[in-house]
């Protein structure tokens, strides 16, 4: 091989940055969708587009090379993390979190072994799975990634999930037919930050870090785990892509791990010294692949010049290479009758997305994921009841599956029509109601007629979320629609259960007390019939907490019983009907109110439309009238927007309610406008075509618009240009300047 095609076999870039053609040239030796990400540029393309992305990298891949130079198949990895959830109409499992709750371990292999199999129908190769992280404070945002608090839980539970995927090592089927590479992630103690902080720091003493977060990655190479990833986090100050200490000398030489080491999004740029183009230092600490979405080239380029000048050693190079081929070889890419993904095991057989069976499992891991924490007799529900089924999650599957389903942070503008194979909980519950004779009413907004119902289930929980978006400062759930309603029937003489949809647990204690039964149904996924299996007592109630659940509100780590409501092992039996003492409801965070942020960190705060015209651009991606807006990375992944105007173009955001505050707005202006720029403020129009050329090149800078250039703030601001312009906008938010504080832009 030569030294440019050894390199290729380290670099991983994203679907969206490369063309067949690249492919052919550079001969990457993997890529990647990103969460956001499939084929063509089309995130929610049907399964057959998958395959057909697979078919055309693979060939490109393989076309013949002048002389000796052997040919190598490039493979795709994906994140499938609680099945193959990048695909319309495929399975949705619970998340870990709520896995982790039944303590099953066949339960986990078979998911794993049924998510490989749909895997396998769209042609891709190798999945992102299990995370094996020990969340120890859940104010990360990533907590429902962790099967527990408890390492030796999360050891079982990754270890059999990696068995799922790959199959059992040494057995006939390893990485054979309906099987698929795994990755355990990510090394190490991405769980662990100070105050759940993602991608933040970890401090103290090696061992006792080793003594929790270590843990599950013996089982998981026991296991025959192919790959490990790399996790974002430092350890007492050094990034863990660049961290040789513990890649090589805890992974390799302590733990005995032969595979390949990955690196994350990007994650070799966060190393002191490096650039996402420019990193030596992550090959020379142990990383095999650098998953660099979209700066491939001049990494590769780079690394090429760094093996030539000696600052990276062949032997080094050759080392990487050599781990990921025998990964290859190992999964039979060089066999006589290795086949391009379409001719493969399973692939495009459509009718195994969402299939019954894999349904049906599904429906399995939901029922014994669920965990009363309170019942005073109303569950089971009762034969010829009439149910009256409240809030608006109740009828929203992308709620109930969270974050990673279909798109990066999910929710947003899923609606039911996105989940062809997926039962809504409200749905189940109806179906169940009519089949015992009794009614179901479905009232999103908890308005229907009270007298009218013996029982009402109110469904609310967390909007969706993924990586650092989700993080958190303290445990307070803010959203009162379920608190509402609780105390709105509890009021009215309605026996009412609580069906908490959550990636942790909160601090729930007012909504626990305003309820006869209260539910922790985790994040469930598509199959909300496992919920009212539960409900109406058609399996018995075995889910236990795999996470202490907190009496505080203040955010304070609980890893046991001090400081926990309900410690780890907890859950009630349908029988169990024991009164629960009345808790407290004092919490001094309850006054804060809400923050005045519009937009940040990739997501749209509730309450915020972001629109092209007339067209609605759902947490400000997408496009129409004229406008395109795409997810950026600033710091973090996706963490910003390019919004890019055709002539005439406007984007608007506006407020619902009443706001206040001024507004401050982080942007960045590549290149100088080529026509007029207008920025509406409320009423207000003003020109900020000089303020544009001012500002433009010179990297973000902050817009601020007060009083002072703009007397009626009001709820929307927009901005609109006459000719095409490109615009990136990292935050948005409201708040009190100064009093006489001028605007700047």
């Amino acid at each position: 091989m030569s030294l440019e095609r050894k390199v290729a076999q380290l670099i991983q870039p994203q679907v969206n940055s490369f063309t067949p053609e690249d492919m052919a040239r550079y001969r990457f030796g993997s890529y990647l969708n990103g969460g956001n990400g499939g084929p063509y540029g089309d995130e929610f393309a049907a399964a057959s587009e998958w395959l057909r992305y697979a078919d055309e990298m693979y060939l490109a891949s393989t076309r013949p090379l002048p002389g000796d130079e052997p040919v190598i198949p490039t493979i795709w990895g994906t994140d499938a993390v609680h099945g193959h959830t990048n695909i319309v109409g495929a399975t949705i499992f619970p998340h870990n979190i709520g896995l982790g709750a039944t303590r099953d371990t066949d339960l986990v292999r078979r998911i794993g072994a049924a998510t490989a199999t749909e895997i396998e129908v769209t042609g891709i190769d190798w999945n992102f799975s299990p995370t094996v992280a020990v969340a120890r404070d859940d104010r990360w945002g990533r907590t429902y990634e962790s099967y527990s608090e408890d390492p030796q839980i999360v050891a079982r539970m990754g270890a059999a999930l990696v068995e799922g995927l790959q199959g059992r090592s040494g057995a006939g089927d390893f990485l054979g037919d309906g099987r698929v590479v795994a990755t355990a992630k990510h090394f190490f103690a991405d769980g662990g930050t100070d105050q759940g902080v993602d991608q933040g720091d970890v401090n103290g003493d090696i061992d006792a870090l080793k003594a929790i977060h270590a843990v599950p990655y013996p089982a998981a190479i026991d296991a025959g785990v192919e790959v490990v990833m790399a996790s974002f986090n430092s350890i007492n100050g050094v990034k863990m892509h660049g961290n040789r200490a513990l890649l090589t000398g805890v992974l390799r030489e302590e733990m005995g791990f032969e595979g390949v080491v990955v690196g994350d999004w990007n994650g070799h740029g966060q190393i002191a010294g490096c650039t996402v183009d420019n990193c030596p230092q992550a090959l020379n600490a142990g990383l095999d692949i650098y998953m660099v979405p979209d700066d491939w080239k001049a990494l590769l380029e780079n690394l090429v010049r760094q093996v030539e000048n000696g600052t990276i050693a062949m032997a080094r190079l050759d080392e990487a290479v050599g781990r990921v081929l025998r990964m290859k070889i190992r999964m039979g890419l060089f066999d006589r009758d290795a086949r391009k993904p379409s001719d493969r095991s399973n692939a495009g057989e459509w009718g195994k997305l969402g299939m019954a069976p894999h349904r049906d499992l599904a429906r399995e891991a939901v029922a014994k994921s669920q965990v009363i924490l309170k019942n005073n007799g109303v569950l089971p529900l009762k034969q010829g009841a009439r149910v009256l089924v409240a809030g608006s999650a109740a009828d929203d599957i992308a709620q109930a599956a969270g974050g990673w389903t279909l798109t990066w942070q999910g929710g947003g503008e899923l609606d039911n029509s996105y989940f062809p194979n997926a039962t809504s909980i409200y749905a189940a519950i109806a179906e169940e109601a009519r089949a015992q004779g009794g009614s179901a009413t479905l009232s999103a907004d908890g308005n229907a007629t009270i007298g009218d119902h013996d029982v009402a289930i109110v469904v609310f929980g967390e909007e969706p979320y993924a990586e650092f978006v989700g993080d958190r400062k303290t445990m307070v759930f803010e959203d009162t629609e379920g608190l509402e309603l609780l105390r709105k029937y509890e009021a009215a003489g309605v026996p009412t259960v609580a069906l908490f949809l959550s990636g942790r647990p909160l601090w729930m204690n007012r909504e626990i007390n305003a309820s006869d039964a209260f539910v922790a149904s985790w994040l469930p996924g598509s199959e909300g019939g496992g919920v009212s299996d539960i409900l109406f007592g058609k399996r018995a109630a075995t889910g236990r907490l795999s996470f202490s659940w907190p009496a505080e509100c203040g955010g304070a780590p609980v890893n046991g019983p001090e400081g926990a409501l309900f410690r780890v092992g907890y859950g009630r039996s349908l029988t169990d009907t024991a009164p629960l003492a009345e808790l407290s409801e004092e919490c001094g965070y309850l006054a804060q109110g809400s923050a005045a942020t519009w937009y940040d960190l990739g997501r749209l705060a509730s309450g915020i439309t972001a629109y092209a015209g007339e067209t609605r651009l759902p947490n400000l991606r997408g496009e129409g009238a004229g406008v395109v807006a795409r997810g950026v990375d600033k710091d973090r992944q996706e963490d910003a927007r390019e919004v890019v105007f055709g002539p005439g173009a406007t984007l608007s955001l506006t407020q619902a309610g009443e706001g206040k505050g001024d507004y401050r707005i982080l942007y960045d202006l590549p290149a100088q406008p080529a026509g007029k720029v207008t920025l509406t403020v409320g009423e207000t129009e003003i020109d900020i075509t000089r303020n544009f050329a001012l500002s433009a090149g010179k990297g973000w800078r902050e817009m601020i618009i007060t009083e002072r250039c703009a007397p009626e703030l009001g709820d929307r601001i927009a901005i609109t240009s006459d000719a095409p312009l490109t615009l990136k906008i990292a935050r948005i938010v409201r708040q009190d300047m100064p009093e006489g504080a001028e605007c700047s832009f």
